[in-house]
C-alpha cells in the first residue's frame, strides 16, 4: 500500500513538470465529450427536464459535461402530436444555434420524431440527430389505446397528468393526449415518416439512411422489461409490453421500431425508462450504464466532427 501511495505521488510529480503525461489523470479535464457542437437532450411522452428533484436524463448531462460537452435540456410538451412538439423545440434550438451555429439532437421515445421535425424543417440548425428508444413505426400500446373503447379515459387521465407533470416541471405547454398518441400509432408514425423519410429505414428493421442535407443519423434502443426488481416502473411497462406479444420490445417500443439512420446497437438490456437512466438509476447490474452510452456516442459526434 505505502509502495503505492509513493508511486502515485511520484506520477504526480513528474505530471506538474509535464501536464501531457499520464499523471495528468489526476486534474487534467478529459475532452473525450466535447463535439463541435453543443448536445441537446429532447425527453418524450410525460417528459420533463426536471419534476420535483427528479431529473429526466437522471445523471446524464452531468457526466457529458465533465468531459468537455455543452449540453442543454429543453421542455417541450409532454403530450401533444409530433409536428406540435417540433414546433416548441425549433425556438430553443434556434436560440442555442444562434450562439453555437448548429445543435446535436439527440431524442428518447417520442422525442425521436421531434427531433427529426425539426432536422426536416430547419436542417442548417442541425449537425446530427439521434434517437433512444423512438418508435419511428408507430408503438402497438398506442394501437391498442386508440383502438379501445378506453380511448376517452385515457385521454382524460394522460391531460390530467400530463397538465400535472407540465405544472411541477414549469413547462407552460398544454397538454393533448389524444393527438400524442395517434402520433405515436403505426399510422400516424407513417403518416410523419411521408413527410419526414430521412433515415427512416426503407425495410421492416434494416438501417436508414446515416445521412442527408449534412445531418448525421444514429439510433439505439432497449429489448429488456424487467430489468431490476427495485424499479417500480418494471411492473408498468411488463404490463405495456404484452401488447407486442412474442416481438423484442422495451415495454413501449419494438425493436425493430427504434431503428432509424446508423443503428448503433437495437437490443440493450434496457427498458424504456432504462434509457435515461430513469428512475433514479436503477437499471440492470448485468448490461451497460445508459450513462457510458451517452458518453461514448458523444464521442462518437466528436470523431465524426459534429
Amino acid at each position: 500500500m505505502i509502495k503505492t501511495i509513493k508511486s502515485l505521488v511520484i506520477m504526480a510529480l513528474i505530471g506538474a513538470a509535464t501536464p501531457s503525461s499520464a499523471a495528468c489523470w489526476f486534474w487534467c479535464s478529459s475532452d473525450y465529450t466535447q463535439t463541435k457542437y453543443p448536445i441537446v437532450l429532447v425527453h418524450g411522452m410525460f417528459g420533463f427536464d426536471s419534476l420535483v428533484g427528479v431529473d429526466y436524463w437522471y445523471g446524464i448531462p452531468s457526466e457529458l459535461r465533465a468531459d468537455g460537452a455543452k449540453v442543454y435540456v429543453v421542455q417541450v410538451p409532454a403530450l401533444d402530436s409530433t409536428e406540435a412538439r417540433g414546433e416548441a423545440l425549433l425556438p430553443q434550438v434556434e436560440a442555442i444555434a444562434a450562439i453555437y451555429g448548429k445543435v446535436n439532437l439527440i431524442g428518447h421515445s417520442h422525442g425521436g420524431p421531434t427531433s427529426r421535425y425539426v432536422a426536416r424543417v430547419r436542417p442548417d440548425l442541425v449537425a446530427s440527430v439521434t434517437s433512444v428508444g423512438s418508435p419511428h413505426k408507430g408503438s402497438p400500446v398506442a394501437d391498442v389505446i386508440v383502438n379501445s373503447p378506453a380511448d376517452s379515459l385515457a385521454n382524460t387521465l394522460g391531460n390530467a397528468l400530463g397538465g400535472l407533470i407540465d405544472l411541477l416541471s414549469g413547462g407552460g405547454y398544454n397538454q393533448n393526449m389524444a393527438a400524442s398518441l395517434q402520433s405515436l400509432t403505426t399510422s400516424g408514425s407513417a403518416q410523419f415518416n411521408s413527410f419526414a423519410p430521412a433515415g427512416i429505414p426503407t425495410s421492416s428493421c434494416g438501417e436508414g439512411a446515416y445521412s442527408q442535407n449534412g445531418i448525421k443519423f444514429y439510433s439505439w434502443g432497449g429489448t429488456g422489461v424487467l430489468t431490476n426488481v427495485l424499479d417500480l416502473s418494471d411492473a408498468i411497462l411488463g404490463t405495456t409490453s404484452l401488447a407486442f406479444g412474442f416481438s423484442a420490445n422495451d415495454g413501449l417500443v419494438g425493436k425493430c421500431s427504434s431503428h432509424f439512420g446508423k443503428v448503433i446497437r437495437d437490443d440493450y438490456f434496457m427498458n424504456h425508462l432504462d434509457e435515461v437512466n430513469l428512475l433514479f438509476g436503477l437499471h440492470s447490474l448485468f448490461t451497460t450504464d445508459p450513462k457510458t452510452l451517452y458518453r461514448q456516442h458523444a464521442n462518437r459526434l466528436k470523431n465524426a466532427g459534429v
